[in-house]
């Protein structure tokens, strides 16, 4: 169910503990965590897009220890986000929502693409090109995102309705949605979203696992709603300023109150090493 109201400091407190509880037993534990907004502020120029202060040292010491499987998902590249991340050890990355899957020897794995998406994608990248827009388009396997960021709000508005009135045209007859996130509009083909990618991950895991998902933007419902109802162990986290409505259960705000929490698990250990 999707939350209205903010959960207030003292919910947040109960919650988190009763986390930390579970996650001291739990016989495995997974850590999965979008990039950009929530490891990273919002850039305008994306390859800049760092991590926060003090992220990369508290990740590596979660990724040292052994004792976690920590997994990145999100919409970028997944070996985009393992650069920018930067990390000594590197990460498990599900990328392009989950149609990628870098996995910690390197190896990246790439669901295929039906030819009548990869056709409707070709058409909404032409076009997009043609109207001049070509720097504001970011590729991705299986994905064709937009972003405004940086433009002011009336451009904005006037650039989201040519391009959802254009790219809902290049998807008739194909398998794409149209889906928004925070700083523009993404046509990518369905059957494969950032909840499918957690399901994947906890397949993966014991069953009894302790896990948590950070995530900021819309797309990181379809995570948070995918763990949704899996009891005390299982934890869903919105990484943002301010609240917006949303099933996650817990409210963090970066980067103070995600440091935090970061840290206290990389402290957090029992048995391990969890094993790709």
């Amino acid at each position: 169910m999707t939350r209205a109201q903010a959960p207030t400091e003292a919910e947040i407190r109960r919650r988190i503990e009763a986390f930390w509880d579970e996650l001291e037993e739990a016989p495995d534990r997974v850590l999965m965590l979008d990039y950009d907004g929530t490891l990273a502020p919002f850039r305008v120029e994306r390859d800049q897009a760092r991590p926060y202060p003090g992220v990369r040292e508290v990740l590596g010491a979660v990724l040292a220890n052994g004792l976690t499987r920590l997994v990145v998902v999100s919409g970028r590249r997944a070996v985009e986000v393992a650069d920018l991340l930067g990390l000594t050890i590197r990460p498990e990355v599900y990328g392009a929502h989950g149609r990628e899957h870098l996995r910690p020897d390197g190896r990246v794995e790439s669901a295929p693409l039906d030819p009548a998406d990869a056709k409707g994608l070709d058409r909404a990248r032409d076009w997009a090109e043609a109207q001049g827009w070509a720097e504001r388009l970011e590729p991705k396997p299986g994905c064709l995102a937009f972003h405004w960021r940086g433009v002011p709000p009336g451009p904005a508005a006037r650039m989201r309705s040519e391009v959802q009135a254009a790219w809902s045209e290049a998807a008739r007859g194909s398998g794409l949605e149209l889906a928004s996130f925070d700083g523009g509009l993404e046509l990518r083909a369905v059957g494969i979203d950032k909840g499918r990618a957690v399901d994947r991950i906890l397949a993966g895991s014991a069953p009894e696992a302790a896990a948590a998902y950070l995530g900021d933007d819309l797309t990181d419902e379809d995570a948070f709603t995918a763990l949704s109802g899996r009891g005390e162990r299982i934890l869903s986290v919105l990484v943002r300023e301010e609240w917006r409505p949303s099933r996650a259960e817990v409210w963090l705000r970066p980067p103070g109150e995600l440091l935090e929490f970061l840290g206290r698990w990389s402290q957090i250990g029992r048995s391990g090493p969890w094993i790709s």
